[in-house]
């Protein structure tokens, strides 16, 4: 990139800023008796800049969070800058370039080791000494250092319109991991919960491929989501080391069967991208029965009139299923990193977080929130799950993150660069695939070279 591209993207970057900042206003001060509730900083308060993603719903959990930290203490004012998930990553590297980093804030887990290595975080262990760590799968490694770890756990799951499998007279998908599907038996279900406009399966004679009106089966192409399928296929996208890329016959195997859900079997709506909108265009928009996604797919009920369950993941050779969830870092820069520290560790405790737990965004990192009391508390006393019932939700979601032998870490938690080989190279050239212009074996083959330079950096 010449100097003067680089100028005019900061430029635009610090103009998409500034949009976003001045779109959100302060609201005035509020007095209840003796209590007064601060939501304009004092004068006196270090200013503290929070950057985030998320949706209007997520977003406005986070700020009630903010509100708590700002008014039971003196000290610091913490300023949410809300940036769109798809230019997240994009604009703080510009602003880095420009050094005007936030202090502190959420980060795109595809770029934690990228920037660690990049200099734009600093190494600061918010952990160290405390007996309560987050999850050790949770933990971003570059070799041996710990880098930061997530603030939430995320796992993978299956979810089901239950109407659709009423009214079709089908058992509904298996909630535990002894009962999981095989991939088999997942093709097979979604074969009859698939009906052309004349009500014909895929095994029906006459069936009519090009005139679907509901489809049995959709699996998120949202490229990472689909290492999942590697491992439980017996592959690997990178060595245990993340020194070096794999993407073995194993790897290229599982992918093609998910792309082959649609090209091959027609249980599953042809989604020519590979972006994070799995959920909203199959299962929200009515006509799919099932769908795999994060569990912050809880989150999503209140937007949507469908009664949708949770169910484990099917399987290819062995169980497997992938965490990982968004850290808060500090940003190298901040002028004030004890400050910064101090928030981020209170900011990313269970107990002051709750209210993104509570809306279904987040799950706990902490081990000590998956057994009583703390399991109860929110899985079965929270609406959101205790609908899908609990019990469902803590044998296909917690329990599964518990289970080590099944649950791994994501790639990204050991393997720098990722956002620049899964993001940048792999998404795009994986919609060939997905349209049926090439196997996936025929895309790898290509792409290969040009991952394995992004691996160093």
């Amino acid at each position: 990139m010449t100097k003067i591209i680089k100028v005019i993207a900061l430029i635009c970057v610090s103009a998409i800023i500034a949009g976003l900042v001045s779109c959100v206003e302060a609201p005035a001060e509020t007095t209840a008796g003796e209590d007064t509730f601060l939501t304009v900083s004092p004068p006196d308060r270090i200013q503290i800049t929070f950057s985030l993603w998320g949706d209007p719903a997520e977003q406005e959990s986070t700020q009630a969070a903010l509100n708590i930290y700002n008014n039971m203490q003196d000290i610091v004012w913490v300023n949410a800058l809300q940036i769109p998930n798809e230019e997240y990553a994009n604009i703080l590297q510009g602003l880095a370039r420009a050094g005007n980093m936030p202090d502190c804030g959420m980060v795109n887990e595809a770029t934690v080791l990228g920037w660690a290595r990049d200099g734009l975080l600093l190494p600061i262990d918010i952990f160290a000494g405390q007996q309560n760590r987050p999850l050790e799968y949770l933990a971003f490694k570059d070799g041996s250092e710990t880098v930061t770890y997530s603030s939430a756990n995320e796992v993978l799951a299956l979810w089901y319109n239950k109407e659709m499998f009423d009214n079709a007279g089908i058992d509904y998908p298996p909630k535990t991991l002894d009962s999981a599907w095989t991939w088999d038996e997942f093709i097979d279900t979604a074969k009859k919960l698939t009906f052309d406009v004349n009500g014909n399966t895929p095994d029906d004679p006459g069936f009519d491929k090009n005139n679907i009106k509901q489809y049995g089966a959709y699996v998120n192409q949202w490229t990472w989501q689909l290492e999942v399928w590697a491992l439980s296929n017996g592959g690997k996208w990178f060595s245990e080391d993340g020194g070096s890329i794999i993407f073995d016959e194993a790897a290229i195997e599982a992918k093609q069967k998910v792309v082959d859900l649609h090209l091959v079997h027609n249980v599953a709506p042809f989604i020519p991208a590979t972006s994070d909108s799995g959920f909203a265009n199959s299962m929200a928009v009515g006509n799919v029965a099932m769908t795999t996604e994060g569990q912050w797919a809880v989150g999503f009920y209140p937007e949507l009139d469908i009664d949708y369950r949770v169910a484990v993941l099917p399987y290819m050779q062995r169980k497997a299923n992938i965490a990982t969830g968004g850290p808060v870092a500090v940003f190298a820069g901040t002028g004030y990193p004890d400050e910064v520290a101090d928030f981020v560790r209170w900011y990313t405790d269970e107990e002051n977080n709750f209210s993104l737990i509570e809306a279904g965004w987040w799950m706990p990192s902490k081990s000590n929130w998956y057994s009583e009391p703390l399991l109860t508390k929110w899985i079965d006393d929270v609406p959101l799950r205790a609908r899908l019932p609990a019990e469902a939700y803590r044998t296909a979601i917690a329990d599964v993150a518990m289970d080590f032998n099944v649950t791994q870490s994501a790639s990204w938690y050991y393997t720098p660069y990722t956002y620049e080989i899964i993001n940048t190279i792999l998404n795009p050239a994986m919609v060939e695939a997905i349209r049926g212009n090439k196997t996936v074996a025929e895309v790898i083959e290509e792409i290969r070279p040009r991952m394995e330079a992004a691996l160093l950096g």
